[in-house]
């Protein structure tokens, strides 16, 4: 499969188990998982055609690990990033001190005011490193690079989650906890 099939078929699977499933008909559940056969079968429905193999590769090669295969390859779901109410039955865990935020320079105004907001999805996501959250900023224009103090808002009781792919998960950073 070429890269730009790989990259349409991620964008596919970005849309339908992150945000609308309603769109082919597709029911996950309450984890975010759907049936791969489905899948597949209300995807053609809906011209977009692939295979299990292909459906393999797009799981494997995508740089952020955006999804994943349960054990025998029988369900797919997206790592994070939902906007639609789904369980992804994460345990809390301790973040390290410091994580970062990538976002566009636009927005530091806003951020540096309210906090950084989920917004429509489940969770603020957060980096372990300044690549990963530039190439995020990089995404809606000039990128900053917040420093997050996790470590601090872990000992205030605020509650951080690993996501399968390494992104750090939270429900809302103060801006009391943020630095440019």
């Amino acid at each position: 499969m070429n890269e730009i099939e790989n990259k349409r078929i991620s964008k596919f699977l970005s849309l339908i188990l992150r945000h609308q499933p309603e769109t082919i008909h597709l029911k996950l559940d309450e984890n975010g998982w759907a049936d791969v056969e489905e899948l597949i079968t209300k995807s053609a429905h809906n011209r977009m055609h692939f295979t299990i193999e292909e459906l393999d590769e797009v799981v494997e090669t995508n740089n952020k690990k955006r999804f994943a295969f349960n054990k025998d390859k029988t369900k797919i779901r997206a790592n994070q990033g939902h906007s639609i109410d789904i369980d992804l039955a994460l345990i809390p865990q301790q973040p390290p001190e410091f994580l970062y935020h990538g976002t566009a320079e636009i927005n530091i105004g806003s951020i540096m005011n309210k906090g950084i907001e989920k917004r429509s999805r489940q969770h603020v996501h957060l980096s372990a490193d300044k690549d990963t959250a530039t190439k995020v900023g990089m995404r809606h224009g000039k990128p900053v690079i917040l420093t997050i103090r996790t470590g601090k808002m872990f000992e205030e009781g605020i509650q951080f989650y690993l996501s399968n792919n390494g992104v750090w998960l939270t429900d809302f950073v103060d801006a009391q906890y943020i630095s440019k």
